[in-house]
Parts: C-alpha cells; sequence; structure tokens
C-alpha cells in the first residue's frame, strides 16, 4: 500500500499523463509545490514499487500498473468531491476531499459510490434531501458548535 504522500505523487502524475507527453520532475514539482529532490525521493520509491519508469533527466512515464492506480486515485478523488456535494457541505471540497482520501477504506470508497450513484438516479430523492438539509439543519448535534 502506498503512503498518502506517494498516492498524492502517483495521482498528480496520472492527471499530467492525461494532459502532456513528456512528465518531468520540475513538473511535479510545481504542481505539489515541494522540491525537485522531494520529487527525486518518491519517483525513487514509486519505480521501485513497479509503479513509474524513471531514470535522471530522463521524462517519467507510469507503468500499467501505475495507469491502473493513478486512474483509480483520480476516480476516488472525484467521488469524494461529489459525495461532499451531494451533502451540501459548505466546506472547501477539494481540500476535503484531499483530507478524505487517504484513510478511508476500500469497503466505505464503494458504499459511498454506491449512495452518490443512488442520489444521482433518484432526484426525488436528492431534492428531498436538500430541502430537509436546508430547513432542519439548526436542529443538529453540531448546529451550535464553535468553528
Amino acid at each position: 500500500m502506498l503512503s498518502p504522500s506517494l498516492q498524492d505523487y502517483l495521482e498528480e502524475m496520472y492527471r499530467l499523463s492525461t494532459k502532456i507527453d513528456e512528465i518531468r520532475v520540475s513538473d511535479i514539482a510545481q504542481i505539489l509545490d515541494v522540491s525537485l529532490p522531494s520529487v527525486v525521493k518518491a519517483l525513487h520509491k514509486l519505480s521501485n514499487r513497479g509503479y513509474v519508469v524513471y531514470q535522471p533527466y530522463e521524462s517519467i512515464k507510469l507503468t500499467e500498473k501505475g495507469i491502473y492506480e493513478g486512474r483509480f486515485l483520480v476516480q476516488r478523488n472525484q467521488l469524494l468531491k461529489d459525495f461532499l456535494t451531494v451533502l451540501n457541505t459548505s466546506s472547501d471540497i477539494d481540500k476535503e476531499a484531499e483530507s478524505m482520501e487517504h484513510y478511508l477504506s476500500f469497503s466505505t470508497i464503494q458504499a459511498i459510490e454506491k449512495f452518490v450513484h443512488f442520489m444521482k438516479e433518484n432526484p426525488d430523492v436528492q431534492r428531498r434531501y436538500d430541502e430537509f438539509y436546508k430547513m432542519q439543519k439548526e436542529e443538529y448535534l453540531f448546529s451550535d458548535q464553535p468553528r
């Protein structure tokens, strides 16, 4: 299993691979706002685990395993954003999804996926929830807690 940090590197490399032909260390460093040595260290770890092909001063290539895992990570992130949208949270959805994604089990991700699809396929239920949320949110446990 990859650490949250290595997941972030792989996720961004996958995103980059769908947009540009050659991924460079500097591209990753810029996106993640980390140093070049940090990227190189992560690339060595990902290379040793079979997710990327990396040679100094050459472009970075995702392996089939890296593409598969990177796609999963991107999809997981989008699913969590969709989930937070369905819930009507007022938080920063991008930051919240990033905070959640590394700490949920695969079975929880699957349950969230089913829930999001259910809500999308049942707009009447989503509408009822939205109305309920707007009318009742002051009556619950955390409604009057300082933030």
